[in-house]
């Protein structure tokens, strides 16, 4: 979903615009709901003949899901099956770093199939039998923990557990477009086997709130850490993410000299207007640019030699605990 997501989603108490904007929305999140909760119970989950893990989430926007889906399908040799949004390629097609861009299968399958198995499909079923006539033994499906067409073996929820300057993962559990739910949190939970409470490097333990919100399922604490040293010298930094001030905030901790920050939508398509503003931007400050690999995978060619990509992974606190919980699939 490509859309700037509204802070004011993740704020448990509003006054003013805020509650004014929820309270005019909530009609069109009951609609919402309804419609989720009336596609899900008609599903018809197909069996692909291996073992399918879902890695979802409950809300609309950022979560950290691609990088705890590349720590799963990693560890186990698994494919990955997305949706390839943002891609013009309906699938199901296995994705092909040297031969396919982002325009045509999405930026978050092109970024992974740098280092795995990528399959895109809009119709998840068809892509998850797809990869498996191919030869995938076990797939794990990035996102769609709200889509009833596959038959899944373990369904992890991601949840965003930095609650910091008065921010809730769930805001005040509002359905979108009142607030960031996919689908009301106990409904959700409900399909789930195990939540993964996923933190930024600074940040060593979750809220014990959240954590007591999840019971009775198990939950998992991973980390959101730099895959590398930030580049050296002063930067200006810009990201098209869910979540645009979590990135800066994460890189500022992790020690990156951030001269400038430009937030852009989810998915954003960089023009060569905006990059010509952005490099000139940061001709002012003598400093170099820099963006999330997620955004890396989307600039032009000829722009990706002067842009640094600075990749992040989940590290899991207690992996013995990950890899028991995943043996089950």
């Amino acid at each position: 979903m490509k859309l700037s997501t509204p802070r004011w989603w993740y704020s448990r108490g509003l006054r003013g615009t805020g509650a004014m904007t929820r309270l005019l929305l909530t009609p069109f999140s009951w609609i919402w709901t309804a419609v989720t909760a009336r596609r899900i119970a008609a599903g018809k989950p197909v069996d692909p003949g291996v073992p399918v893990i879902c890695v979802g989430n409950l809300t609309v926007g950022g979560t950290g899901k691609t990088p705890v889906v590349r720590e799963i399908a990693g560890r186990l040799g698994g494919t990955v099956l997305s949706r390839g949004y943002g891609g013009s390629e309906a699938g199901p097609l296995r994705v092909d770093p040297t031969q396919h861009t982002t325009a045509q299968v999405g930026d978050e399958p092109l970024m992974l199939a740098h280092d795995l198995s990528v399959w895109i499909s809009r119709d998840r079923a068809a892509g998850a039998v797809a990869a498996a006539e191919a030869g995938a033994i076990l797939i794990v499906m990035d996102d769609g923990h709200q889509n009833p067409s596959v038959k899944k073996t373990l369904s992890l929820v991601v949840v965003d557990g930095e609650t910091r300057d008065e921010e809730w993962p769930f805001g005040g559990g509002g359905v979108f477009p009142s607030g960031p739910m996919r689908e009301p949190l106990k409904v959700g939970l409900a399909r789930a086997d195990a939540v993964v409470i996923l933190l930024p490097a600074d940040l060593a333990e979750p809220d014990p709130e959240l954590v007591r919100l999840m019971s009775p399922l198990p939950v998992l604490i991973a980390h959101l850490v730099p895959a590398t040293k930030p580049p050296p010298g002063p930067q200006v930094g810009f990201a098209g993410v869910g979540k645009t001030w979590k990135v800066e905030r994460a890189w500022q901790a992790a020690g990156c000299d951030l001269a400038d920050f430009w937030p852009f939508p989810d998915h954003h398509a960089y023009d060569e207007a905006t990059l010509r503003r952005l490099a000139e931007r940061a001709a002012q400050f003598s400093a170099g640019l820099v963006t999330t690999e997620k955004d890396w995978a989307r600039l032009p060619p000829g722009w990706q030699g002067r842009i640094a990509a600075w990749p992040v992974r989940a590290v899991f606190d207690d992996e013995a605990a990950l890899d028991a919980l995943l043996a089950k699939a």
